[in-house]
């Protein structure tokens, strides 16, 4: 069975990094992987707070087209597009009256079949069972996992992890030799989507999770979100500003971890395009 993915825009501009290690990790696992043709912008973050029907539109056409191609299981490593997806999703299946609405207006039936997997998930059902007889090489770093306000909320349509202190990357790193940390700042808002109209907010918000990362003793900080990724990493000097202070903490997204535990180079997980440098302290792995 093929399993459909779901780049969204910043998998495809920002944050081709992303796109490019989750294939990597996927194909090192023999996934059969394909791209949702003909994909659209999913809304985010701006849809859902200027036309509602535009909102469930969007997604509803995404999810139609993934149905229409055979593609009924999707990974959206996006944790803003996901939650749009998912939302979108709760709606449509909870309300066939809006369901009908919507199908008109993408002038396609939606019929709700298709099962949504955040990029952790992804992991969890097809990479971890199989990780451990994989792993070349360990971290030897203590990290700080991160998931945002997106990956696991609202909890009552995501149902996945818990939304205060959620688990699942901390476990996968655990698993890659890190030593993950307990921290305050989890899952606090970077400032998502107000990374290129409010800068100075993001700054400040992005300011207080790296601090705390770094006050924890965090030697690295793990992500699933290309916002989470592009608020800690890309403006890292604008946090620096408002701290007063250089921190050094690399970002790095859980599927470039496990790419780099599988043994493959920072060439093909791409960690050059990071605007802070990362460096990762190996530990050797048993033969």
């Amino acid at each position: 069975m093929k399993i459909g993915i779901y780049p969204g825009c910043s998998l495809t501009g920002s944050a081709r990094e992303y796109n490019q290690s989750v294939i990597a990790i996927a194909e090192a696992f023999g996934i059969d992987i394909e791209q949702i043709p003909d994909w659209n912008c999913c809304g985010a973050t701006a849809a859902h707070n200027l036309n509602k029907d535009l909102s469930l539109a969007l997604p509803a056409r995404i999810l139609t087209s993934a149905e229409k191609h055979g593609l009924f299981e999707v990974v959206v490593p996006c944790a803003a597009c996901y939650s749009r997806l998912m939302t979108t999703k709760h709606e449509l299946d909870h309300d066939p009256v809006k369901r009908n609405k919507i199908s008109e207006i993408i002038e396609a039936d939606y019929q709700g079949k298709v099962q949504i997997l955040n990029v952790i998930e992804f992991i969890d059902k097809y990479i971890t069972p199989k990780l451990d007889d994989k792993i070349k090489r360990k971290f030897n770093n203590k990290i700080a996992c991160y998931y945002g306000c997106l990956l696991v909320r609202p909890a009552k349509i995501l149902k996945y992890d818990r939304a205060e202190d959620p688990q699942s990357m901390d476990t996968v790193m655990l698993k890659l030799g890190a030593e993950p940390l307990q921290w305050n700042r989890k899952v606090e808002c970077c400032g998502a989507g107000l990374t290129m109209a409010k800068t100075e907010i993001v700054a400040k918000l992005s300011g207080t999770i790296i601090e705390d990362a770094q006050h924890q003793g965090a030697e690295a900080i793990i992500v699933a979100c290309p916002m989470c990724h592009a608020n800690l990493d890309m403006r890292r000097k604008s946090i620096n500003s408002v701290l007063g202070k250089k921190i050094d903490i690399p970002v790095i997204y859980i599927t470039q971890a496990i790419g780099w535990a599988l043994g493959m180079d920072d060439k093909k997980l791409e960690f050059f395009r990071h605007f802070v440098p990362v460096n990762i302290t190996v530990k050797e792995v048993s033969v």
